[in-house]
C-alpha cells in the first residue's frame, strides 16, 4: 500500500511562513510528478504547485513568488515552503502523486494524502 502523509500545517499570522512536508511510504522505487493542492472553505480544490522528476516546477498564479515546491527523492518526500501568507491561503493542503512505482514494480496512480490544515489569521 502506498501512503502519502502531510505534516507541517497549523495556525500562522498573515505575513508568516510555514513549510509543509509530504512523506511517501510503501517501498517506493520512483515518484513521478508530485503536486500540492488545497481546498479552501466553500471552494473547489485548487492545484497549487507541481514538481516533475526533472525538478521542473509550476505554480498557480495566486502563489507564484511566495511558495516553493521541492522534492527529495532519496527520502521519498515533497515539500511546500510557503511565505508571505495571507488569509486567502487558508485551506486544507493535500499532497498528490501522479503515479509512483513500488520496488516490486507495481505502479500506483492518483494517490492522495489526508491533508493538513493551514489557517492564516489577519
Amino acid at each position: 500500500q502506498v501512503l502519502l502523509e502531510e505534516s507541517g500545517g497549523g495556525l500562522v499570522q498573515a505575513g508568516g511562513s510555514l513549510k509543509l512536508s509530504c512523506s511517501v511510504s510503501g517501498r517506493i522505487h520512483y515518484m513521478n510528478r508530485m503536486e500540492w493542492y488545497r481546498r479552501a472553505p466553500g471552494k473547489q480544490r485548487q492545484l497549487v504547485a507541481s514538481i516533475s522528476p526533472d525538478m521542473t516546477t509550476r505554480y498557480s498564479d495566486s502563489v507564484k513568488g511566495r511558495f516553493t515546491i521541492s522534492r527529495d527523492d532519496a527520502k521519498n518526500a515533497v515539500y511546500l515552503q510557503m511565505s508571505s501568507l495571507t488569509p486567502e491561503d487558508t485551506a486544507v493542503y493535500y499532497c498528490h502523486a501522479d503515479w509512483v512505482q513500488r520496488l516490486l514494480g507495481t505502479t500506483i496512480r492518483d494517490v492522495w494524502g489526508q491533508g493538513t490544515p493551514v489557517t492564516v489569521s489577519s
